[in-house]
């Protein structure tokens, strides 16, 4: 055990449990086990970041100790270890482009913050999403029973927040169930802004064979476009959306004046695009889903509406065909800064942040599952948890696809 990188030890009770602390960027996880062959992650590295993985015998994750970003999700049994989460570091590397090791990856944290800072917070040295990415985070690991978990802990300096994601493994399960808490550690009630930046890339998404699916209702494309403050394309990308338009999920307006099916990845790429969709109000349950209708695999997440009544999509598909698109469940439908959440005030009677409490904490929850599809399910009507499974199903292929869930959410 190589102790000298170590900076302070954590300890937890149990024979079975363990922690690792990372202290700077670039060192290499350790793992402090109680007793012998008691690792529960495994440290490495993932395009030149410190990480670990977990493995349940079901699905292989790989997590940052900078940022706990979710980086790689992969099936144990998948030959070709397709990894559906967005990987910036190799797109840029197979591109030809710098690609430098970052946090900034697969399916990362935006709190507290989502998107730009108004002008004085990025003086007060507040980056953009907010400070939970940027952190390198203490981390504990423990093993009870057939769950296994991971739990980041640190503190948000400027904001003066402390930060907590636990991230659980079931044994045999192709489910990883996230818990996180965020404490306000001042005296006085302010706003949060909170996204979970979800990301998909290529090769899952492939054009004309990827689709995507949401409980969203109403939704509205980029109001920043009609204003020319929208977010840049991508090179070689342009809007097809016409701005600041309202629609039916998933049928939006186009910018000429066509319809666009935005389920669907389009079969020759050129477009760079964002909108915000209501999640449905009738549901205690909020779900999203991607599926790669060649490889027979799909994507997902479950979420409580109460935390995220918001999805924010923002659709990067340049001709180079290294295909993005982010699924980001969030306190509100667009990126912005606090002040401007707070002075837009509610969106048709839903608001766009939340509120924390003086000295207190307030907690979300969701799942992520990946699996595989049966011939023919090229589309999700529904997803729901009942009695311990995760039921997906396709109304049009008479279908369905069950996961045992053993956690609550």
């Amino acid at each position: 055990m190589n102790r000298s990188i170590l900076g302070r030890r954590f300890w937890m009770a149990g024979a079975a449990a363990l922690a690792v602390c990372v202290t700077g960027f670039g060192l290499r996880p350790t793992v402090l086990a109680a007793e012998a062959g008691a690792e529960i992650a495994a440290p490495g590295t993932f395009e030149g970041s410190p990480s670990l993985t977990l493995s349940n015998g079901s699905l292989e994750l790989t997590v940052l100790p900078k940022g706990a970003s979710m980086a790689s999700i992969v099936l144990l049994d998948d030959g070709e270890k397709m990894n559906p989460l967005w990987n910036p570091v190799r797109l840029n590397r197979e591109l030809g482009r710098e690609a430098k090791p970052s946090s900034m990856t697969g399916h990362m944290i935006c709190v507290d913050g989502f998107g730009p800072m108004s002008q004085e917070e990025r003086q007060a040295g507040v980056p953009f999403n907010g400070e939970a990415n940027a952190q390198s985070y203490e981390v504990h690991s423990r093993k009870e029973g057939s769950t296994t978990e991971l739990t980041f802990s640190g503190k948000l300096p400027i904001a003066q927040e402390a930060f907590t994601r636990t991230v659980r493994m079931v044994q045999g399960e192709n489910v990883v169930y996230v818990e996180s808490q965020l404490e306000n550690l001042l005296g006085f009630d302010r706003t949060v802004n909170w996204g979970e930046h979800a990301t998909v890339s290529s090769p899952f998404v492939e054009p004309g064979v990827t689709v995507f699916d949401l409980s969203g209702t109403r939704g509205r494309t980029d109001p920043a476009r009609k204003a020319g403050q929208g977010p840049p394309s991508e090179p070689g990308n342009t809007p097809s959306l016409a701005p600041d338009q309202e629609f039916t999920w998933p049928i939006a307006p186009g910018l000429d004046g066509k319809t666009i099916d935005l389920r669907l990845t389009p079969g020759n790429p050129h477009n760079g695009d964002h909108f915000g969709t209501l999640m449905d109000p009738s549901r205690d349950l909020e779900w999203a889903t991607v599926i790669n209708t060649k490889k027979k695999l799909i994507l997902g997440y479950l979420f409580r509406r109460e935390d995220f009544p918001w999805m924010h999509t923002w659709i990067a598909d340049p001709p180079t065909l290294k295909l993005v698109r982010g699924l980001e469940f969030a306190t509100q439908p667009f990126p912005s800064s606090h002040r401007e959440a707070v002075t837009k005030g509610p969106i048709d009677g839903v608001p766009n942040y939340r509120w924390l409490p003086a000295k207190s904490k307030i907690t979300t929850k969701f799942l992520m599952f990946y699996a595989r599809v049966p011939d023919g399910f090229t589309k999700v009507d529904d997803v729901r948890m009942e009695n311990g499974q995760i039921i997906i199903e396709d109304h049009t292929a008479h279908n369905q696809v069950r996961l045992a869930a053993s956690l609550e959410l």
